[in-house]
C-alpha cells in the first residue's frame, strides 16, 4: 500500500500521455450520397459549361474528439488543378474551364485533418456534356465528277459530318441551301447526295454546279440556354462531257461587206463553229449550202468566206449565204451538223460629195431678180436648182439648209437621198424689203448625214430686189411748233417740215400741202416743206396769237401722212397806253387818294404793263403817284386846306397835273394826259346815322344789309298783326253782307318804306347833318269787316352801332365823308361836279349813297299777286 501511494511525478506524467494517445481518433468525411452538395465530393458530377469561379461543392467532415478540422485538395503529378478549397470552410471553387471532349472525369485527392491525424481520399468528378461543339465535315473539300448523262435520282456522293457532343447535341441532320434552285437533293440522315428526280445534267449548259450543304446538330443546353449549332460546306459537282450535242456557230449573226474597190479573191469574213461537246470536241467541216450564186466560196476547215468575182460583176447588193458546219468523228464520218445564215452586202464607198446642178450642168451660183414683199408661201420659180450625190445608200443621204439672214426663206426638201429638185419658199415677206437690202445673198449648203467624212458642197443664191411703193411718207415729228413776231412782213419764213419716203424713184418724191381752218394766212413750198406767210398776211397778236393746221406729205401714188403745226404769234410792243380822255377831273378829299388808269392794247407782258409817273405839277412836290396802280395822293405833310392855301394863292384848290402812262415794252411807248384835281377837306358829321354812314362809307353793302334787315323785321311784324286780326274776325259770329273784295296789287314793304327817310339838312355850322324822317303809313284790314283796325306804325329802324375807335388815344376822331376814288370817265361826269366848294362834294356823296340804296331795294323784287 505504501509503495503505490508514493509514485514519482515523472512517472505520473508518462502514464497520462499514454492514456491520451490511445484516446485520439482520426477525423472523417460525411458521406451524403450522389446528390448531396457537401461531404467528400464522391459521385460529384459537373457540366462542362460551369463558369469558372463557381462554388461547386462543400467538403464536410468531423473529428470524433470534436477538434476543429481543416480541408485540403491534392492532384496527381501532371494533372490540371481544376478546383481550389477553403481549408477552414471546405468550400470548393472551380478554377479552370471544364471540357468534356478533352477530359470527361477529373481525379482529386480530398483530405481532412484535425491537426494530428489526416485522412485522404481519391474521388472522381464526372464532367457532364453541354452542347458546345459544332458539327464538322469530314474529308473536305468535296469534289465530285458526274457524267452529263447520269440518270436522274442517282446517288453521286456521301457527305459525312461529326459532332463530339453527346446526346441530341451530337446528332446531325443534313440540308441543302437553295433547295428549289438546286438540281440535287440530300438524305437528311445519311448525307447521301443525289440528282433530283426528273432533272438531268447538261455539260453544254453548265459544266460545274456548286452545292452548299448544311449540317445541323440536334441542339442542347449551354449555360442555361438551348443552343443549336450548324456548319456548311460546298460540294463542287463537275459535269463530264458526253458526245451528244451538235456543233454551234459563234458570233452570229454574220455580216460581211464587199466594197466597190475590193479585189476578187479577197476574204470577206470568217465563220466559226465549235463542237457542242466541249469536253472532247470533234473537228468541224464547213460548206456553203446555197445563196452564193457562184460569187463566194468558203474554206472547209477554216470557215473563211471569200469573194471570187470583182464588185462590179456582182449583180445584187445583198447576198444571203447558208453555211453548214458538220462534226467529223474520229472515224471520219460527218455525224451531226448545224446551219448559219451569212449576209454579205455590196457597199458603195463614200467618194462623191453632193453636187448642185443648173440647167446647163454643175453650177455653184444662182441669181434671181424679183419684186420686194412677195406673198408668203410663194415659190421662187426663177431658181432651177438640182442637187445630186452619186454614192449609194447611206453615203448618198444629206441635208439641205440656207445660210444667211434667218427666217426669210425656207428650203425644201431638207433631207435628200441621192437626188432632189431644190425649192426655195418665201417664209417672211416683210423681211424682203428693198429699202433694207437691195440684194439678198444666201449660201445653199448640202452636208452628208451619216457618213464619217461628212462631205458637203455649197452654192451661192443671189436675189436682186426690185422696189415697190410700199412706204408712206413719214414726217420727222408728229407736230411742229413755231413762233413768229406779229410785225413780220408778208412772205416771212416760219418753219420747215420734213418728211421722208424710203421708196426709190418717183415713189420717193414727196409733195407738201397744208389745210385746216388756221391755214388761211400761210403757204407751204410743195417740194421743200418750208412754211411761210401769205404775201398779204398781216399778223396781229392782239387779234389772234395762236394758229394750228395740218400739213400733208404725199407721194406720187397718193400715199400720205399728216402732221400738225402750231404757230404762236409773238407780241410786239406796237400799242401805246391810252387814257379814257386826255383831260380828266378828279375830286380828292384830303387823306384819300384818287386813281388814274391807262390801258395798253398789247397782248403780252411786259408790253401791256403800264407804269405811271407825274411829269409836271404846279406847284411841285405836292402830289405822289404809285407807279404800278396809278393812285395819286398828297404828300404826307399836307393834312388840311390851310396848308394848301399857304402853298398857293388859288383858293378854289383845283390843280392841274401832267401824268404819264408808259409801258415796259422795248421800245417803250408812253402817253401823257392833263389831270385836274379838286381838293376838298373832310367834313365832320353829327348823329348816329351820320356816324353809321361814315363808318360804312367804304362798304356800302354793309349799310344796305343792315337796312334790309330792319325792313324785313318790320314786314314780319306787320304780317303777324294782320294774321292775328284775320283770325279774330273769322271767329266772330256776326254775319257780314256779301261784298266783292277787290284786292289791290300789294306793294312790297321794301318799296313802301322808301329811301326818302334819308334826308339831309344843312345845319348852321359848316358840317352837314343827316336827318331821318319817318314816313310810316297806316295799314288797313283787307277783309273790310266791322272789326277794322289800323295796324300800328312800324317801328323806326334802330340806329346803327357806333363806329370802332380807329384813332390813337387822346385824339378825338372826326367823321369823314367817304372818298370818291377810282377812275371816272370825264364824258360821264355829272355836271354838278363842276361846281366847286364844300356843298357840291357833299351833295355828290349823298346822291351816290341814295342811288346805291335804291338799287339794292330794286334788286329785292316785287311780290306776285
Amino acid at each position: 500500500m505504501k509503495h503505490v501511494r508514493h509514485f514519482t511525478p515523472s512517472l505520473f506524467l508518462c502514464l497520462v500521455h499514454v492514456c491520451l494517445v490511445q484516446a485520439n481518433y482520426a477525423p472523417y468525411f460525411f458521406d451524403n450520397g450522389a446528390r448531396s452538395t457537401n461531404g467528400n465530393m464522391a459521385l460529384l458530377s459537373l457540366s462542362e459549361d460551369t463558369p469558372v469561379g463557381t462554388h461547386v461543392y462543400t467538403l464536410n467532415g468531423t473529428d470524433p474528439e470534436g477538434d476543429p478540422v481543416t480541408y485540403g485538395l491534392a492532384y496527381e503529378a501532371g494533372s490540371r488543378r481544376y478546383f481550389a478549397v477553403d481549408k477552414d470552410l471546405g468550400n470548393v471553387t472551380l478554377m479552370e474551364e471544364l471540357d468534356r471532349e478533352k477530359e470527361d472525369e477529373v481525379e482529386v485527392i480530398v483530405s481532412i485533418s484535425d491537426g494530428l491525424s489526416t485522412v485522404s481520399e481519391k474521388v472522381r468528378i464526372l464532367v457532364m456534356d453541354a452542347n458546345d461543339e459544332s458539327p464538322e465535315f469530314v474529308n473536305t473539300p468535296y469534289i465530285v465528277q458526274v457524267p452529263e448523262n447520269a440518270p436522274s435520282g442517282s446517288s453521286i456522293f456521301k457527305i459525312e459530318a461529326v459532332d463530339r457532343d453527346t446526346g441530341s447535341g451530337g446528332s446531325i441532320t443534313y440540308f441543302l441551301q437553295n433547295i428549289h434552285a438546286n438540281k440535287f437533293t440530300i438524305d437528311r440522315h445519311s448525307g447521301v447526295l443525289r440528282i433530283k428526280t426528273g432533272v438531268t445534267l447538261d455539260y453544254e449548259k453548265s459544266r460545274t454546279h456548286f452545292v452548299v450543304v448544311i449540317a445541323k446538330d440536334g441542339g442542347g443546353k449551354l449555360r442555361g440556354d438551348n443552343k443549336v449549332f450548324s456548319a456548311t460546306t460546298t460540294v463542287t459537282v463537275n459535269v463530264e462531257d458526253v458526245q451528244d450535242t451538235p456543233p454551234m456557230f459563234i458570233g452570229t449573226p454574220y455580216y460581211g461587206y464587199v466594197y466597190e474597190d475590193t479585189l476578187a479573191g479577197s476574204e470577206v469574213l470568217t465563220v466559226v463553229a465549235l463542237d457542242g461537246d466541249r469536253g472532247k470536241p470533234n473537228s468541224i467541216h464547213y460548206c456553203i449550202v446555197n445563196g452564193d450564186e457562184g460569187s463566194f466560196e468558203i474554206g472547209n476547215t477554216t470557215g473563211a468566206i471569200s469573194v471570187i468575182k470583182s464588185p462590179n460583176q456582182l449583180k445584187k447588193e445583198v447576198y444571203e449565204l447558208k453555211v453548214q458546219a458538220s462534226e467529223v468523228s474520229q472515224e471520219g464520218d460527218f455525224s451531226v451538223y448545224a446551219f448559219a445564215m451569212v449576209t454579205i452586202r455590196v457597199v458603195d464607198l463614200n467618194n462623191h460629195p453632193p453636187t448642185f446642178y443648173g440647167e446647163n450642168g454643175p453650177q455653184n451660183r444662182f441669181e434671181l431678180t424679183m419684186y420686194e414683199h412677195p406673198p408668203e408661201g410663194e415659190i421662187l420659180r426663177g431658181l432651177k436648182i438640182t442637187v445630186n450625190d452619186s454614192d449609194q445608200g447611206a453615203n448618198a443621204k444629206f441635208n439641205l439648209r440656207l445660210v444667211g439672214p434667218g427666217g426669210i426663206f425656207q428650203v425644201v426638201p431638207q433631207t435628200v437621198l441621192n437626188e432632189a429638185q431644190v425649192t426655195i419658199i418665201v417664209e417672211n415677206s416683210a423681211a424682203i424689203d428693198y429699202e433694207k437690202f437691195e440684194v439678198l445673198t444666201f449660201k445653199l449648203l448640202a452636208v452628208e448625214v451619216n457618213t464619217p467624212e461628212k462631205f458637203s458642197s455649197t452654192a451661192d443664191v443671189v436675189i436682186h430686189l426690185l422696189d415697190t411703193n410700199d412706204n408712206v411718207p413719214k414726217f420727222s415729228s408728229d407736230y411742229y411748233i413755231a413762233r413768229i413776231p406779229e410785225n413780220s412782213p408778208g412772205g416771212s419764213n416760219i418753219v420747215a417740215v420734213t418728211a421722208t419716203d424710203p421708196d426709190s424713184g418717183l415713189w420717193g418724191e414727196i409733195k407738201y400741202s397744208i389745210y385746216g381752218t388756221g391755214a388761211d394766212l400761210f403757204l407751204i413750198h410743195p417740194s421743200t416743206g418750208l412754211i411761210y406767210t401769205q404775201p398779204w398776211a398781216v399778223l396781229d397778236a392782239e387779234v389772234n396769237s395762236k394758229y394750228n393746221f395740218y400739213v400733208k406729205a404725199e407721194d406720187t401714188d397718193g400715199k400720205y401722212s399728216l402732221a400738225e403745226v402750231f404757230i404762236t404769234v409773238l407780241d410786239v410792243n406796237d400799242h401805246s397806253p391810252e387814257f379814257n380822255e386826255n383831260i380828266q377831273e378828279k375830286t380828292m378829299i384830303i387823306g384819300s387818294p384818287v386813281k388814274i388808269e391807262a390801258i395798253d392794247q398789247d397782248a403780252e407782258e411786259p408790253n401791256n404793263i403800264v407804269d405811271y409817273s407825274i411829269m409836271q405839277a404846279d406847284p411841285a412836290n405836292v402830289f405822289d403817284i404809285d407807279q404800278s396802280t396809278g393812285e395819286i395822293k398828297l404828300k404826307s405833310y399836307i393834312r388840311s386846306l390851310d396848308i394848301i392855301h399857304n402853298i398857293t394863292k388859288n383858293k378854289d384848290c383845283i390843280w392841274s397835273l401832267v401824268v404819264q402812262a408808259k409801258d415796259r415794252g422795248s421800245p417803250s411807248f408812253s402817253t401823257t394826259a392833263v389831270l385836274k384835281i379838286d381838293i376838298t377837306e373832310e367834313t365832320l358829321h353829327k348823329g348816329p346815322m351820320a356816324a353809321f354812314l361814315m363808318q360804312t362809307k367804304d362798304n356800302p353793302m354793309k349799310a344796305l344789309g343792315v337796312l334790309a334787315g330792319v325792313m324785313g323785321i318790320m314786314v314780319l311784324i306787320t304780317i303777324m298783326i294782320s294774321t292775328a286780326m284775320f283770325w279774330r274776325n273769322k271767329r266772330s259770329n256776326k254775319i257780314m253782307p256779301i261784298r266783292r273784295i277787290i284786292k289791290k296789287r300789294q306793294i312790297p314793304q321794301s318799296r313802301t318804306v322808301r329811301m326818302e327817310w334819308l334826308k339831309f339838312k344843312r345845319p348852321s355850322n359848316a358840317a352837314e347833318k343827316f336827318v331821318i324822317e319817318d314816313d310810316a303809313k297806316s295799314l288797313q284790314n283787307e277783309n273790310s269787316n266791322n272789326n277794322i283796325q289800323v295796324a300800328p306804325v312800324p317801328p323806326t329802324a334802330p340806329l346803327p352801332p357806333p363806329p370802332p375807335v380807329l384813332a390813337p388815344k387822346g385824339d378825338t376822331p372826326a367823321w369823314r365823308v367817304p372818298t370818291m376814288s377810282g377812275s371816272l370817265t370825264p364824258k360821264f361826269i355829272n355836271k354838278q361836279l363842276k361846281k366847286r366848294g364844300h356843298g357840291s362834294a357833299h351833295n355828290a356823296l349823298v346822291s351816290e349813297l341814295k342811288m346805291k340804296f335804291e338799287k339794292r331795294n330794286t334788286s329785292m323784287g316785287e311780290p306776285h299777286n
